[in-house]
């Protein structure tokens, strides 16, 4: 049988789990780094080919490299939003719960 070719508009979407979608990017909320554990965060996945700008990742106080895969962190509850987003290495965020980030960011 072969295949039909649907436009867009008019192709049923599959119900988003797990999380929210927003700027074709899905998130998902867990709990916080060491020190922060009753704080709930938001987190989405930054694949590598959208990693284009270096970042200095929380966790272990080393840069993120451009085409790197991370993760991009900030609390759900505060009001600065924008403003508290962390770049995170995948394993630094894995390993958030036996340490805290390294220093305090101001």
């Amino acid at each position: 049988m072969p295949r039909r070719n649907v436009p867009r508009s008019q192709r049923r979407r599959r119900p988003d789990i797990g999380g929210s979608t927003f700027s074709g990017a899905t998130s998902r909320t867990e709990w916080g780094p060491s020190g922060a554990e009753s704080e709930r965060y938001t987190v989405r996945t930054v694949p590598g080919s959208r990693a284009t700008k270096a970042y200095r990742c929380p966790g272990c106080d080393h840069e993120i490299a451009p085409g790197t895969p991370h993760v991009v962190a900030w609390p759900t509850d505060d009001i600065g939003g924008a403003d508290e987003r962390r770049h995170w290495h995948n394993g630094c965020w894995a390993g958030r719960g036996t340490r805290g980030p390294t220093r305090r960011w101001s």
